[in-house]
């Protein structure tokens, strides 16, 4: 029983990592503007908190529809996050590297809600799989801030070739949980 919580609390560690993948891309672009310290803890921050409320939100519904729906619901769970890593590798390849957005007020909500949409998909995923809801959610917030802070302070020194290469790493991750979900 112990091996299951620990497998568990790996998968889910290895989630939040590749969700937070996409949050670090992003911020490495955004690191690049020599952001001050406050406004980086700030960014931070604010897509920490919308990685635990998107995922949260969809862990909810999740749940709400497996109740209905039983073992297909796995199945969708399992197509969904395969589908998710799919869409992250693909756009790592055509992604266009214009800032439209700044990281300020109204533009800073719009970049931590367009960098969590995904984790709402995954979420809706471990809804319907059963996970470990307040578990998930601070790993989630947690990685997805750490990676943000990382890529912020990485992008001062980086030029741009770790974001697709990020982007990719978390596409695949979760491409993996998606077939081992779809392989149980």
């Amino acid at each position: 029983m112990a091996e299951y919580y620990i497998g568990e609390i790996i998968s889910l560690l290895f989630m939040a990592f590749a969700l937070g993948m996409d949050a670090f891309s992003v911020s490495l672009g955004m690191g690049m503007q020599q952001l001050r310290l406050k406004r980086i803890a700030i960014i931070g921050l604010a897509i920490g908190l919308f990685h635990i409320m998107m995922p949260f939100i969809g862990i909810l519904l999740g749940k709400f529809i497996s109740e209905g729906i039983g073992d297909f619901a796995t199945i969708a769970g399992g197509v969904l996050l395969l589908g998710i890593g799919a869409q992250m590798i693909i756009n790592a390849f055509i992604q266009d590297t214009k800032q439209l957005i700044e990281p300020v007020g109204f533009g800073l909500l719009v970049v931590a809600l367009t960098v969590s949409l995904d984790s709402f998909s995954v979420g809706l995923g471990l809804g319907m799989s059963g996970a470990k809801t307040a578990l998930a959610i601070m790993m989630f917030g947690a990685a997805s801030t750490i990676l943000t802070w990382t890529g912020l302070l990485l992008g001062r020194k980086v030029r741009g070739f770790l974001g697709v290469y990020s982007e990719i790493l978390g596409g695949s991750i979760l491409c993996g949980f998606g077939i081992n979900i779809l392989m149980m």
